[in-house]
């Protein structure tokens, strides 16, 4: 009896480890998924600017820089191993087998964020400082992200 009991409690506190691991894994795909979700609501306007579709403004574009500048920090931190690939993310597994390299591409997108919120001005120091900034996402991208159909 006693034997058949250890091996009960010995069974769910298993289980209950898994599926706790199993929720952090899921939180922290969440979170990194609403910081990504957050650059693209950054991006959006500042694109129509740069495509010449919506007039320039300034505020606009700094508050996307800053956007990120912060993401770009936090980010790395919430791609730990055994958080993908799978189903409900569109990591790829590159990015474990090269994290270095991808942790150095959030460090080198926020750099140059930080480097063109001090250089943007006006509407010609954004038209000539931001693409080199969002050309960052590209390259993460075509690397790390599952294609989309």
């Amino acid at each position: 009896m006693f034997r058949r009991l250890a091996v009960a409690v010995a069974a769910a506190s298993f289980a209950a480890v898994a599926a706790t691991a199993v929720v952090a894994q899921s939180d922290v795909v969440k979170e990194r998924q609403t910081l990504l979700k957050e650059f693209g609501t950054a991006t959006r306007p500042v694109g129509g600017m740069l495509r010449g579709g919506t007039p320039f403004d300034l505020a606009t574009v700094q508050t996307a820089l800053d956007t990120y500048i912060k993401n770009a920090k936090l980010l790395p931190t919430l791609f730990p191993e055994g958080s993908g690939p799978g189903p409900d993310t569109e990591a790829l597994a590159t990015i474990w087998q090269n994290k270095a390299d991808f942790d150095a591409r959030f460090a080198k997108l926020g750099a140059d964020a930080a480097a063109a919120r001090a250089a943007i001005t006006d509407e010609a120091s954004f038209k000539a400082n931001f693409p080199a900034v969002v050309r960052n996402c590209g390259a993460c991208h075509d690397t790390y992200r599952l294609k989309k159909n």
